[in-house]
């Protein structure tokens, strides 16, 4: 399912296409390029749900935390979630790239990926999905932006 995610956003959202495309059209598509039907369809349910988390549920995620308030992770994120990953996440809010919002939509959409353990990689390519999808977050997007395709090989001393 990630890799069909992963096809769709850059295919899609950040070479710029057209977005605008019928489902059918798209698992056609998605089918000639290889991808399973179930692994398309999961993919496109999960996509459709970042796309209602914004509209029906932002409500929640908005009151979720207070100024100043610790994220505590529940036993099943931190099986799924490592240290580095829940690290880069703090990370990113500190250098507010992420608010608790756009956290909590973060974690709730890598918990719903179909892989048992979230790499660094997995992380940063949802945040990125994420705050393309969250209205006002255009500024947070380029940041993440930077941080994916802007790493440089070596140490920095």
């Amino acid at each position: 399912m990630f890799d069909v995610l992963m096809y769709l956003f850059e295919t899609y959202i950040h070479s710029d296409a057209d977005v605008m495309v019928e489902q059918d059209e798209l698992t056609d598509e998605l089918s000639r390029a290889g991808f399973d039907k179930e692994e398309i369809d999961k993919a496109l349910d999960w996509l459709e749900r970042l796309a209602n988390l914004h509209d029906s549920e932002r409500e929640v995620y908005v009151t979720a935390s207070a100024q100043g308030s610790m994220r505590i992770y529940a036993p099943q994120e931190l099986a799924r979630l490592s240290t580095e990953c829940r690290g880069f996440l703090l990370f990113l809010e500190q250098a507010q790239v992420l608010n608790a919002e756009t956290r909590e939509i973060c974690i709730e959409r890598l918990l719903e990926l179909d892989k048992p353990d979230i790499e660094l990689d997995d992380l940063k390519w949802v945040v990125m999905m994420v705050l393309f999808n969250v209205p006002g977050s255009e500024n947070a997007y380029q940041q993440m932006e930077e941080l994916v395709f802007d790493e440089s090989d070596g140490v920095i001393h």
